[in-house]
């Protein structure tokens, strides 16, 4: 895809190396990315898909800000960044939330930093709170909440400072099948609400597929794009189920599934 001026984030030619120490002294050094570039529209839904250890979190913890490339740039708006900003809004593999504070209170997290004034920051996370299905969870701590329910959480806290894009990294990829089920409805439901700009990570093929209007396809040994592939399923989508016998469905996955196939080792 071009690098246009039109793209709400444009990735460029990012370079990453880690450099690990050994107990007897000795420094492997690896290569995580490798001249990684892309682009994704404003309002467009991009999942990025390789297999483990092809940089995909590396990438996105780029893009946010939480690490530092040894080359390239990230520009949001045509405007570089390099560190954590409201522009951009993070979800984990896991929630993060912070155990001593309740529901609201986390989705306030975020706010409380923006100096958002009380009245406004508890409207503005109940808001939140019902946009992604916790009404009447305000006042649960985290370890009273199940895994699907931590998750919606963090969703909602990254949501509730109106990020202009959304970066998700694996965030259902530690539930089990049918709670991920759910909530990649749920995401759809609040991604046509909001029309926020996303960029999800995922290892799932069947995730990226159903959620993305482009997936991107990542190899590895080092991290580098291999190829861009449009998903040409209308909006808003039906049901999983349903959409998994669609042709285009069909064709997307096993094309992606066999450029996947193509980087792996043999033997």
């Amino acid at each position: 895809m071009a690098l246009g001026g039109q793209a709400k984030l444009r990735v460029e030619g990012l370079n990453k190396t880690f450099s690990l120490r050994k107990a007897d002294g000795q420094v492997t050094v690896t290569q995580a990315l490798k001249d990684v570039s892309f682009a994704v529209k404003d309002h467009e839904f991009v999942a990025l898909i390789g297999s483990s250890g092809c940089g995909k979190t590396t990438a996105l913890k780029i893009i946010h800000g939480l690490i530092a490339a040894d080359a390239g740039s990230v520009y949001v708006d045509n405007r570089k960044v390099d560190r954590p900003g409201y522009d951009r809004g993070m979800v984990f593999q896991h929630s993060g939330l912070l155990p001593w504070r309740t529901t609201l209170e986390n989705v306030e997290f975020g706010l409380e930093l923006k100096n958002v004034p009380p009245q406004e920051r508890r409207d503005t996370a109940l808001r939140h709170l019902r946009l992604v299905g916790l009404d009447g969870f305000e006042h649960h701590y985290p370890h009273q909440l199940s895994g699907g329910m931590q998750q919606r959480a963090g969703l909602a806290r990254a949501l509730a400072i109106d990020p202009e894009i959304l970066l998700m990294d694996e965030p259902f990829g530690a539930l089990d099948a049918q709670t991920r089920d759910t909530l990649q409805k749920e995401l759809l439901r609040i991604y046509q609400e909001t029309r926020k700009t996303i960029l999800f990570v995922t290892h799932d093929l069947d995730e990226a597929v159903y959620l993305a209007d482009r997936v991107i396809v990542m190899a590895s040994r080092p991290g580098r794009v291999k190829e861009e592939v449009k998903i040409e399923l209308p909006r808003p989508r039906a049901d999983k189920l349903l959409i998994q016998g669609e042709k285009e469905y069909l064709d997307k996955r096993l094309y992606i599934w066999q450029s996947l196939q193509a980087g792996l080792p043999r033997g």
